[in-house]
């Protein structure tokens, strides 16, 4: 008994002593420093408890946040039933003090109040809050701390004031209501209905141009929503409408596991008013509506639209909200029109039609087919002759194409035939490769009528050309051509900023021709040209056989006065050049039996189209010296005719030379530059 006393006696001390400590004045003083403590580690925001009071019934807690904000706690209970009814009042002023807590920035004010009543089995909530401005009341039902019930009535809550306490800026502004009544909101076994109103909506102009860089008129908008709650299934009704666009849906969804059974409509007068949602910088008016049906694992979405002008039509297959095959008919989309919806120049006008059925979607496995035509294509020559300072305007361009591609692996396989009335370009093959980028192409251009192209190469030309080659884009762009002109042929290609070409047996009279330059001989001109894109630099190295030169005054002068038949001479020899941006420096010696014709340090300017060059032509021993400056094409010649008076032949027709000699050796370098 003495033992048994012993313990009692201690038992009761503890007890008393715990009392003390957690029930009495002196023992809340103890404890207030800890909770305090405690409460700045967990929260890491500067706080007091302002009032502790603690009894075996009843409490009190006043607990101070940082600058005006409050939580009052304020009830009674019960240690042995385990009961309690607790008076709650959060005011909370200045929310932008609270982001460690949060997590999130916010600003603004919440204030909300009301009474928790019950046990740990089950509680009811029920309180007061005039969030955003609004008149909300609410009662929660939790067992073992999980809600099972929430009814909630939200009056004039606004728009605005949510937005600001989102620390986003008042872009829209509306009244919103909405009751939420959620007789159970047990997994499986729901039984609800919420109901959303809002009226009064306006878009801002300011703030949707300052914020996302749009610019609407004045936008006005409601919105309503109703969602019956029953078992796994919502069936709603959802319906938003503005002056600017009109949003559409209804039907049934199961969460969990996801089941749905949906139509929707989309119609907008201007998509750039969605761009805060959509993030997609586009505009114009748009119409989609359709159905969605199935489940997590296959979930078909089917629409139909009016893109662009166009009748669209489309079916995918998603399997875990992945495309997993799709299939897509666009007939007649405007060009024109999608071009000012994705905000692009006017380029062009058309007509663009599309079928596509992807049989697998996933990037790796990517399979299936498309086929797309343009009809009625006309380019904007006005825009591309500003846009693209061409010399001069371009002429009316109309064009159409078919393209076939074969979609296996990732790899899409290209077959394209393009024609227009300056060009057509014809592909059997490019493959392009999805998953890196890289492209390789064949290719076929044909221009059958050369002058066409004036605009580009301020140029006039005639006759047709035929080019074909490769284009392959990996790490590096390497690019070929081959054409056959003027009797020869050119092989060219470029690595990237490096251009090759060889020219081989080319006949420079039907060059000449083509050029409408005058056709003052005909030879056979190969060449070797190295240029690098980027420096605008290069060299050209050519050679010359058989040069003949085709009738004119000044080789009839010369047989005349100097008694030398130049028609029968054939010449060969080097034409050469440096490049350096718009300046060329040229060499040129060409040789025959008895003459020779040359050339060194020739300056071409062909920004400025001056030139500047010395030119000998030697006839057996006897040599004429002259220059040619000026522009192009009407230089000033100068001969040196003193030097040529003292020559063999300029002694022999000294007496005959005239003015007439002279103006018909300005003729011949004339002719030859």
């Amino acid at each position: 008994m003495k033992y048994f006393a012993w313990f009692i006696g201690i038992l009761a001390t503890l007890v008393v002593a715990l009392y003390i400590v957690v029930f009495t004045s002196f023992g809340n003083a103890l404890l207030k420093p800890m909770v305090e403590s405690k409460i700045n580690e967990q929260t890491k925001l500067q706080s007091r408890l302002s009032t502790f009071s603690l009894s075996m019934s009843d409490f009190e807690i006043v607990l101070e946040i940082n600058e005006n904000n409050k939580v009052e706690l304020k009830g009674i209970y019960s240690l042995f039933s385990q009961t309690f009814d607790v008076l709650y009042n959060i005011n909370l002023q200045n929310l932008q003090t609270l982001k460690s807590l949060t997590k999130t920035q916010l600003r603004g004010d919440f204030l909300t109040n009301g009474n928790v009543k019950g046990d740990i089995a089950f509680m009811k909530i029920d309180g007061k809050s005039s969030v955003a401005k609004s008149n909300t009341s609410y009662h929660v039902e939790l067992s073992e701390l999980n809600p099972t019930a929430i009814i909630a009535n939200i009056k004039g809550a606004k728009l605005s004031a949510l937005l600001y306490m989102s620390s986003q800026n008042p872009y829209a502004a509306a009244d919103i209501d909405m009751d939420i009544n959620f007789r159970d909101i047990t997994p499986h076994k729901m039984d609800g209905e919420v109901v959303l109103v809002s009226k009064n909506g306006k878009i801002d102009p300011k703030y949707m141009l300052s914020d996302f860089n749009v610019t609407i008129p004045k936008t006005s908008f409601s919105m309503n929503l109703d969602a019956k709650l029953k078992g796994d299934d919502i069936g709603y009704k959802y319906a938003l409408l503005s002056n600017l666009f009109k949003i559409d849906s209804s039907g049934s969804i199961v969460p969990q596991p996801l089941k749905a059974d949906l139509k929707y409509s989309l119609n907008v007068e201007n998509l750039e008013v969605l761009k805060p949602i959509t993030k997609a910088d586009i505009r114009g008016a748009f119409k989609l509506n359709g159905d969605v049906k199935g489940t997590k694992e296959k979930l078909l979405v089917s629409g139909i639209s009016d893109l662009a002008s166009s009748d669209t039509v489309f079916e995918a297959v998603l399997k875990e909200f992945s495309p997993a095959s799709i299939k897509a008919k666009i007939v007649n989309l405007d060009i024109a029109k999608l071009l000012y919806m994705l905000k692009q120049p006017h380029y062009s006008d058309g007509l663009f039609s599309m079928e596509a059925d992807i049989s697998d979607a996933s990037v790796e496995n990517l399979s299936g087919s498309v086929a797309t035509t343009i009809t009625k294509g006309v380019l904007d020559s006005k825009y591309l002759s500003k846009t693209y300072k061409f010399a001069s305007s371009m002429p009316k361009t109309t064009f159409g194409s078919t393209t076939t591609t074969m979609l296996k692996n990732a790899v899409a396989d290209s077959r394209v035939d393009f024609n227009s009335n300056i060009a057509d370009l014809d592909i059997k093959s490019a493959k392009f490769n999805i998953k890196d980028g890289s492209l390789q192409s064949d290719y076929k251009l044909s221009i059958p009528n050369l002058d066409a192209l004036f605009f580009a190469t301020n140029q006039h030309m005639r006759g047709a050309i035929t080019a074909k080659g490769t284009l392959t884009r990996a790490e590096d762009l390497d690019f070929t051509l081959f054409t056959e002109v003027a009797e020869g042929k050119i092989n060219a290609k470029f690595h990237n900023d490096d251009f090759f070409a060889d020219v081989d047996s080319v006949k420079t009279r039907k060059i000449l021709h083509m050029l409408l330059y005058p056709e003052i001989a005909d030879a056979s001109l190969s060449a070797k040209i190295k240029y690098d894109l980027a420096q605008s630099r290069g060299v050209f190295e050519g050679k010359v056989t058989d040069a003949k030169f085709v009738k004119n005054q000044t080789f009839d002068l010369i047989s005349q006065f100097v008694k030398f038949d130049m028609y029968k001479e054939l010449f060969s020899g080097d034409v050469n050049a440096k490049i350096d941006k718009e300046n060329i420096l040229a060499s040129m010696d060409l040789r025959s039996k008895d003459a020779a014709i040359k050339t060194e340090k020739t300056e071409l300017n062909t920004k400025t189209n001056q030139i500047d060059t010395d030119v000998s032509i030697r006839i057996k021993k006897d040599e004429i010296l002259g220059s040619v400056k000026g522009d192009i094409n009407a230089p000033k010649v100068s001969i040196d005719m003193e030097k040529f008076m003292k020559t063999k032949a300029g002694e022999a027709v000294q007496e005959k030379i005239d003015k007439e000699v002279e103006k018909g050796l300005n003729k011949l370098f004339k002719k030859l530059f």
